[in-house]
């Protein structure tokens, strides 16, 4: 966090940190086991946090943790079920102290045309990417407001402002994390408590790969000026400026990772 200096004028105004070091804080990661999140959770350690690996599993958890040391943790937790994000945010305190960034990476698609997608994929895609989002973020953020500090920082997707075929489940969930972003921007901000997203374009994860491989991902590279898809230390770059004492006065913004996808 941003330290303060007084100025020849007697003024006391923000010292910028622009290290981006995270030296001294505690980050928790959902999601973390894998994919972005496990990048997000590789970058944030390698800048000195300690990092709190939460996801499904917490067997796969602690050994995420163990891999990236640090005194990292991990702990099971299912974020679509309000109880169990309480209890990993609590657990988190608990044995951390204190829990300075949480990043809501946690989420899950499944596609199909509107007309066909059934009720269990709308039901769980939507209680997965939003309302887990916010139920860690409301376990997460009473203790941030408590301790008067910290920065929340959410996973969209450039599907959250274009509509993408076979998507509605996903780009109707992500949606909500922008608006649900912005609210807790707004509420929070005075108490010391940030709230941003991060909307990445198709990211090269082991899923991502899969997904878009052969002509339909070399048809969608071809609609992303930069020509490619996004890697997942890029999104984790994004993700570690936002909770860096860079970002300090960024709040409620959507940092768009796509390769300039949505401009056009």
């Amino acid at each position: 966090m941003s330290t303060t200096t007084t100025t020849s004028q007697g003024d006391a105004e923000p010292e910028v940190d622009l290290t981006f070091r995270l030296d001294g804080r505690v980050a928790l990661v959902t999601g973390a086991a894998s994919g972005i999140g496990s990048a997000i959770a590789d970058v944030f350690a390698d800048a000195g946090a300690r990092v709190v690996v939460v996801d499904l599993d917490a067997e796969v958890s602690q050994r995420r943790a163990e891999q990236l040391g640090r005194d990292a943790l991990g702990l099971g937790c299912d974020v679509s079920d309000q109880a169990s994000a309480q209890a990993a945010a609590d657990r988190a305190v608990e044995l951390a102290g204190r829990v300075d960034v949480l990043v809501n990476s946690a989420g899950i698609v499944d596609l199909a045309p509107a007309e066909d997608l059934s009720t269990r994929a709308w039901e769980r895609t939507l209680a997965v990417n939003l309302s887990g989002t916010f139920y860690m973020s409301q376990a997460v953020g009473r203790h941030m407001l408590a301790a008067g500090r910290g920065k929340v920082i959410n996973l969209a997707s450039q599907a959250a402002t274009v509509g993408l075929l076979e998507h509605a489940a996903y780009c109707a969930s992500k949606a909500g994390v922008l608006g649900l972003t912005r609210v807790l921007a707004t509420e929070w901000a005075g108490r010391g408590v940030t709230a941003n997203s991060i909307s990445p374009t198709v990211v090269l994860t082991d899923l991502g790969r899969k997904a878009w491989a052969g002509e339909k991902g070399e048809a969608a590279k071809r609609e992303i000026p930069v020509g490619r898809f996004a890697l997942p230390r890029e999104v984790a770059g994004a993700a570690l400026f936002l909770a860096s004492g860079a970002a300090d006065m960024v709040n409620g913004a959507d940092l768009v990772v796509d390769g300039g996808y949505t401009i056009r």
